[in-house]
């Protein structure tokens, strides 16, 4: 695929894979990108998932023609990306592998003793000259791990931005960017969203034309608005005014409940988008958590504690820093409940939440006094 004249794209589309990074479905794939700046000299910017050697060299020799590459650059070190350094070095051993100081000393330890070749190393504000093109490198750390950096293409204005940017899905595959790199970027991004936003402020004082990441398509068009998602993402910004409901139900009480609730809050006129959190992909949970302005949690006591799937979906929220949204709870027990209790325990160091003043506490099952509470907490919502 041609990028521009000289810089061709050579990634691979991975539809083996069933759960990325072992925890989140990808039901349309992944595709892993590596680009080619072709010039005086030739440089490679990243590799591919280390199953795909093959298929990548291939590309890679097609688009050289009989030309050696010169330079390999490493944005960031996990396998997806570097799986294969080492073939690659093993059929191009002259070339120079360009990255920073913590990415080789990750290298050496992915691949201990197989690396002999020359190293150059680059740090924030350091550039490469291939000829009329040249690479500007621009540290990215803790997006998503401490040793990613991007580099910026002056010449085609081009900025090369490692997994920033990225969402799930393999090139062939049809699917809205906005659903799959929000449930990217939260899933795996979401917790550095300082970090994310830094790499903003960078990247703005640069002319863009072309985004090239490591994962998804190539974004020629209307920048500005993946520019702006990334904005809202990275300050944990409402992005839709809509209510989530999360809910765990073990004999299908809770699960009634959530349902008359929702069908309140839509005659109400709201966006309601509800998931099942032991059937629901948790992932998509979680960026919807994200996505809209209002959450509620309703699950059983359990062992004096909470549901297990509500425990495991809370903490998947917090530990991406979950804030600036209205939180609301609904418990059911059948002698001692306590779910409200424990959900608001688990959410007390997340900045600016606001709880509602309302809250359902069912004992078994729905009666007129819970049935009011629900009347009550969707007026508030």
């Amino acid at each position: 695929m041609k990028i521009t004249n000289d810089i061709l794209y050579i990634g691979v589309n991975d539809h083996q894979v069933d759960l990325f990074e072992g925890q989140y479905r990808v039901p349309n794939g992944m595709a892993y990108n590596s680009y080619v700046i072709m010039d005086e000299k030739i440089a490679v910017l990243d590799t591919v998932d280390r199953g795909f050697d093959a298929e990548w060299l291939e590309n890679l020799s097609k688009v050289l023609e009989g030309r050696k590459p010169d330079y390999l650059v490493i944005h960031h070190m996990e396998p997806d990306h570097a799986g294969n350094i080492a073939r690659f070095m093993e059929v191009y051993p002259e070339a120079v592998i360009v990255s920073n100081a913590k990415a080789f000393a990750m290298m050496d330890n992915f691949f201990p003793g197989q690396l002999s070749g020359e190293r150059l190393i680059v740090d924030n504000g350091s550039s490469l000259s291939l000829g009329k093109h040249s690479l500007c490198f621009v540290t990215a750390p803790m997006v998503h791990w401490p040793e990613v950096m991007v580099s910026y293409e002056p010449t085609e204005k081009v900025l090369f931005s490692a997994d920033a940017f990225g969402k799930f899905g393999a090139l062939d595959a049809e699917e809205p960017w906005d659903d799959e790199a929000r449930r990217y970027y939260i899933g795996i991004v979401g917790k550095y969203g300082v970090q994310a936003t830094s790499l903003l402020k960078k990247a703005a004082e640069l002319d863009i034309q072309i985004i090239c990441a490591t994962h998804g398509p190539i974004l020629r068009e209307d920048l500005s608005h993946y520019v702006q998602k990334y904005l809202t993402w990275a300050s944990y910004a409402v992005e839709d005014e809509g209510i989530v409901i999360a809910y765990t139900s073990i004999y299908g009480n809770t699960k009634k409940a959530v349902e008359l609730l929702a069908e309140k809050l839509r005659q109400k006129g709201s966006t309601v988008v509800v998931h099942d959190l032991a059937r629901c992909d948790l992932a998509q949970a979680v960026a919807d958590a994200f996505r809209y302005s209002k959450l509620v949690l309703a699950t059983t006591t359990y062992t004096g504690e909470i549901f297990p799937h509500m425990r495991n979906y809370i903490e998947h929220l917090t530990e991406r820093n979950y804030q600036n949204r209205t939180v609301a709870f609904m418990e059911n027990g059948s002698w001692a409940p306590r779910a409200a209790k424990v959900m608001g325990d688990m959410l007390a160091k997340s900045k600016n939440l606001s709880f509602c003043d309302n809250s359902v506490r069912i004992l078994s099952a729905l009666n007129a006094d819970s049935t009011a509470q629900l009347e009550a907490l969707a007026a508030e919502l």
